[in-house]
């Protein structure tokens, strides 16, 4: 067996995750193969098509030296024995489980391609998100090849966007799932030695494979499902006057809970949280397991609940009414140092905003290009680059992500640049909300006064 590795797809799990084994394993050629030539002409450019902090550098040690892109993906098949298949698998927007199940169209077009173009035996990785059981298909789907033998494993990435490259090098544990067989033990080995290069072997746990594509699913849903809890609770810190802040410290104390996760704002977003819940409950219902579907269910209901009380409690805030009001939107993304905006909390509360007749105006450092694309669809949004520019005659600002820079802005500045009075929605309870206060802004803030 070769020790080249290839991996279909060149989005936000394979290019970050193969920047970092090809730094790690110097000895080995690694090639990201995508049928998009837009995305693979960033990844051989100086402006990437993601950005993740850390990421640019990792990729410009090691491109043209062991790290290649391009969309030679039958070459990329034929000269590596290991490949990854990291496809875009998104929630099914038709047909049977539309609005629960993945799609998972280009993740079967991936597997007959390397059906087709396989030259030998491969070790065959799912790095996408996929149901439980899903590696049984593949299998079913390579092994129509006469000749030659594949072995699928699961090795499902658990990067947090905005810190993937630290998650990479320092990960809390490396999954692989693999057949009970002696082939499968030893494919697993094999994919153990590559992180091996730097991560200790401790941290590099084995299961089988359909308890490594359920944990997967199970990570996100319970991370989803704390932050769907502490909305829940802020929701009521407001209505009784406690202080969510202050809740969320005592309960992160207990052991048995832990701090992480426990920050009220508006909602989860991203590519996994939201696709992976209703992924769950579509394989609970499909079992027959309805209370368990109703549960994860209500994960979802709770954060969409929390991105409409936002924009209730600013048309509230409004005297009612946000018609031919200039609504600022700070930050787009669905969480802070990346440009990412797949089911970011910012967008339905644009949607929302804009049924209510709202002028929307829309700045972040690393999104507008993202958010040009998913604000097509409504009339009269303006992008902005430069945040007071964007808070010009605003009548409220809503910050939406978590930016350090909007800590440090001029915020006497904008309030003088506004419309008064002049409101402030920190939904991320990041800013110093007495000394807005003192500036003269009306300030609102999630599960606190």
């Amino acid at each position: 067996m070769n020790r080249d590795i290839a991996c279909i797809g060149a989005g936000y799990i394979g290019g970050p995750t193969m920047a970092v084994i090809a730094m790690k394993n110097p000895d080995r050629k690694i090639m990201v193969v995508d049928i998009n030539q837009e995305r693979i002409d960033a990844w051989n450019s100086d402006a990437l098509p993601i950005y993740e902090p850390g990421l640019e550098e990792v990729v410009k040690a090691c491109r043209g030296k062991n790290l290649f892109f391009s969309t030679d993906i039958a070459g990329a098949i034929k000269a590596c024995d290991t490949i990854f298949v990291g496809v875009n698998t998104p929630t099914k927007t038709f047909g049977e489980g539309a609005g629960y199940a993945s799609n998972l169209q280009y993740w079967e077009a991936a597997a007959r391609t390397i059906s087709q173009e396989a030259n030998g035996d491969k070790i065959v990785i799912e790095k996408s998100t996929l149901p439980v059981r899903t590696a049984d298909a593949m299998a079913a789907v390579l092994h129509t090849h006469p000749e030659h033998t594949f072995t699928v494993l699961s090795n499902p990435e658990f990067l947090a966007e905005g810190s993937a490259i630290k998650d990479l090098l320092e990960p809390d544990r490396v999954l692989i799932g693999g057949p009970q067989t002696a082939r499968g033990a030893a494919a697993v080995e094999a994919l153990a030695e590559v992180y091996a290069a730097w991560v200790p072997r401790e941290k590099i746990v084995t299961t089988n494979v359909w308890s490594s594509e359920l944990s997967k699913l199970a990570a996100n849903a319970m991370l989803a499902q704390r932050i769907s809890s502490v909305n829940a609770l802020s929701a009521l810190c407001e209505a009784t006057g406690a202080d969510i802040e202050e809740v969320a410290k005592v309960l992160g104390m207990d052991q048995r809970i832990g701090a992480k996760f426990l920050k009220a704002g508006p909602g989860f977003g991203g590519s996994c949280f939201r696709k992976d819940v209703l992924n769950l409950v579509y394989l609970c219902r499909s079992y027959g397991l309805e209370a368990a579907a109703d549960y994860w269910e209500g994960v979802i209901r709770l954060n969409e609940e929390q991105q409409r009380r936002i924009v209730a409690r600013t048309v509230k805030a409004l005297f009612n009414t946000l018609a031919g009001k200039r609504i600022a939107l700070f930050g787009f993304a669905f969480k802070a140092n990346t440009g990412d905006t797949r089911e970011t909390p910012a967008l339905t509360v644009a949607n929302l905003l804009a049924e209510e007749h709202a002028q929307i105006v829309v700045t972040d450092p690393k999104a507008l290009p993202n958010a040009k694309r998913d604000l097509a669809h409504l009339t009269g949004v303006t992008l902005e680059p430069d945040p007071y520019q964007a808070a010009v005659d605003a009548d409220a600002i809503l910050l939406m992500t978590e930016w350090s820079c909007y800590r440090d802005l001029d915020w006497a500045r904008l309030h003088a640049l506004m419309r008064k009075p002049a409101l402030i929605f920190d939904t991320r309870n990041l800013l110093d909300h007495a000394a807005l206060r003192g500036l003269g802004f009306n300030v609102l803030a999630v599960g606190r006064e």
